[in-house]
């Protein structure tokens, strides 16, 4: 069989409005008013790289009768579900996890008694549905819940997204619920960014004239975005850049409580390597996903796929490929020329979204007539919720093995298929990420192309030894693209001086990457470090039953670690009760023992400066390599001097800055000149 060399790359799209969004469900045809959402506030703390994002929801029932309220919001990528709780009058209700079938079983028996209850459950990549079993007639309840999530730097940006649209990808759910997105009283969100290293700017593209953003310092800022009367059917999406020429780092945030016990971690790895432009000519293959799913968004799809088009260099070739129940050639192979732009501008512009989604059929379409002497991207753009056809992992799993593909996927909207596509990118050592309705278009294109268009890093290996760690998740991609970090989570034993070798091949010469830190005995500051590492775990386990590899069965093997980490998952579900109906019902008080820690760490880290938890020792600098000191301390040390000098050809050495980290820079001068543009 011919080997293709080619890349599977997706550039970004925004998405155009939905018909269906967060809020609060009720069976369509239901007598009753609906339930209303009197407030919705959001707090979210992003520092050390992750968030904790807090929801509080203050419901009204208007009806003579009382009535369940049920609350519908996406799963957003990576996120933790870790607190669910109600107030009801002065009483407040905790949640714990437990088995999925127990905890449904619990919330209708206490629901038929007539007395307060609450249930968290998770619905597949699709939606979180928190249950209020009682909402008094003519009263209100409160409504909470927390969740964590890891958030990387990429090129120097970070984003953080807040999801509130729905998909449109789960149409049995849109045809039994009709919801009330609407807020009645105030909708807020406040972000605290708390960043060791200097942040040089934040925005909030789609909340930019409402939003409130205030420079505390260098490495803190705070956003406030609030509304009256708004709808849930808008992203929050936020992104902060952080200074340029950052030097490239190692840093490792450690959770030990109990000396005698096995400790967490979370191990951010920042490659300093100078990834070189590709030059030459370039083949694009745009394969499009126009199934029924997409009608919404199809607009916006196309003036993407237009507007990337019309970015191509002389030299470039383009071809267009659509998918649906089945998949076609939209546009046959063309040279970059204004005429015959103009006719593949109105061919892509003619597309209309129905049927399906057979994204195996786009997938092998886009692998025919390549050009193996031609470096060659191929822009996929799709929710990923294949439907026709081909639809199990293991077959695009063994699609993709037949050829030296890279799949760099993009995901359109919320609710789109998650695991499908990290499978695929995992496989074939490209990366993942997701699109909103409130992204920046030319922003996320920039950021695109700064990778597609520089040199990769292959067969890329990392190891850790010195100390014990196992049940280390993300270890390791193929390949490491120009900005990207390398984040992983684990477990470890013992104490003392750990080494951490990067290995890889760049153009054909290798490369080794090594630095040295200490595995503390104890460190009590992070205690989410465990949850984020329970979820990864899970995601890995799922990830290798897709597709065959696993040992034993799933089911079991997630419910014991949701119980154990106290994380709603697929297989465990949150009951919130008062302190009897969890005695009545023999439940353990897990989850009010952890939130207790958490809450607890964080208000310590809440009364001190972030900390900087950079382990890789420069050489002007050798004292800075202790974890845990103060950002004044870093700077004395000379922690923000710029770049250590470039190394070249093979050798190895502590972790060298990335070049190009203020290329993003660029894409924020273009947004901005975009905007002054739209005003006038």
């Amino acid at each position: 069989m011919k080997c293709f060399r080619w890349s599977l790359a997706l550039l970004v799209f925004v998405l155009a409005g939905e018909a269906f969004a967060a809020g609060l469900l009720a069976p369509v045809g239901s007598s009753h008013q609906p339930i209303q959402i009197r407030d919705h506030r959001v707090s979210v703390v992003v520092e050390n790289g992750f968030a904790k994002t807090e929801v509080r929801q203050v419901f009204f029932n208007p009806n003579a009768a009382d009535v369940e309220a049920i609350y519908s919001v996406p799963v957003p990528k990576s996120g933790s579900l870790s607190e669910f709780s109600i107030a009801v009058g002065e009483q407040t209700l905790l949640g714990e996890v437990v088995e999925k079938s127990r905890a449904e079983s619990i919330y209708e028996e206490e629901k038929q008694k007539g007395n307060d209850a609450g249930l968290g459950s998770k619905h597949g990549y699709q939606t979180y549905e928190f249950a209020i079993a009682r909402v008094a007639a003519q009263s209100e309840a409160e409504g909470r819940y927390v969740y964590y999530q890891p958030l990387e730097i990429d090129t120097g940006v970070g984003r953080y997204l807040y999801a509130l649209e729905d998909g449109g990808t789960d149409d049995a759910a849109q045809r039994f619920w009709s919801t009330n997105e609407k807020v009645e009283g105030t909708f807020s969100i406040d972000v605290e960014l708390r960043s060791v290293w200097p942040i040089m700017d934040v925005r909030v593209p789609d909340y930019d004239k409402v939003a409130q953003i205030d420079r505390v310092d260098d490495g803190n800022f705070k956003v406030h975005v609030e509304r009256q009367g708004a709808e849930l059917g808008r992203d929050f999406v936020l992104y902060y850049r952080l200074e340029d020429d950052l030097p490239g780092r190692v840093e490792m945030i450690p959770f030990r409580d109990d000396p005698n016990a096995p400790g967490t971690f979370m191990l951010v790895v920042t490659p300093g390597i100078d990834l070189k432009p590709i030059s030459g000519g370039t083949d694009y293959v745009f394969v499009i996903d126009v199934s029924g799913s997409m009608a919404a968004k199809m607009a916006t799809l196309q003036d993407g796929v237009v507007q990337a088009i019309e970015g191509l260099r002389a030299g470039d070739r383009f071809r267009v490929v659509a998918f649906n129940n089945r998949a076609w050639e939209v546009v046959g192979w063309q040279e970059v020329g204004e005429a015959k732009l103009r006719s593949s501008v109105a061919a892509i512009r003619g597309l209309r979204a129905s049927n399906g989604t057979n994204l195996y059929a786009g997938l092998e379409i886009a692998t025919d007539g390549l050009d193996d002497e031609r470096a060659t991207s191929v822009v996929l753009v799709t929710d990923a919720v294949a439907n026709v056809g081909m639809i199990a992992p293991q077959d695009f799993a063994a699609l993709v093995s037949r050829y030296d593909v890279r799949v760099y996927g993009f995901l359109m909207g919320n609710n789109a298929n998650w695991p499908l596509m990290r499978l695929i990118t995992s496989r074939t050592g490209g990366f993942s990420a997701g699109v909103s309705n409130a992204d920046d278009l030319i922003g996320q294109v920039a950021l695109a192309k700064e990778k597609i268009g520089h040199e990769v890093l292959h067969d890329v290996e990392l190891e850790i030894d010195g100390v014990r760690v196992f049940d280390v998740t993300g270890l390791t991609p193929r390949r490491v693209y120009r900005g990207q970090q390398l984040v992983l989570f684990g477990k470890y034993e013992g104490s003392g001086q750990a080494r951490l070798q990067l290995r890889a091949r760049l153009t054909g010469e290798d490369k080794t990457y090594s630095t040295k830190f200490v595995m503390p005995a104890s460190d009590d500051k992070h205690p989410e470090i465990e949850r984020l590492w329970a979820l990864s775990r899970i995601e890995e386990l799922e990830d290798l039953d897709a597709v065959g590899l696993l040992e034993g069965a799933l089911g079991p093997a997630v419910e014991q670690i949701g119980v154990d980490y106290q994380l709603v998952t697929d297989y465990t579900s949150m009951i919130v009760l008062d302190d009897a109906g969890h005695q009545r019902h023999g439940i353990d008080r897990a989850n009010r023992d952890r939130v207790a820690r958490e809450n607890s760490a964080q208000t310590r880290r809440a009364m001190s400066a972030p900390r900087n938890y950079r382990v890789d020792a420069p050489a002007a600098a050798p004292a800075a390599a202790q974890p845990g000191q103060p950002l004044a301390e870093k700077k004395r040390r000379g922690m923000f001097a710029g770049r250590a000098p470039r190394r070249r050809g093979g050798g190895s050495g502590a972790i060298d800055p990335l070049s190009g980290v203020a290329a993003f820079g660029v894409g924020f001068a273009a947004l901005r000149a975009r905007r002054r543009r739209q005003r006038s």
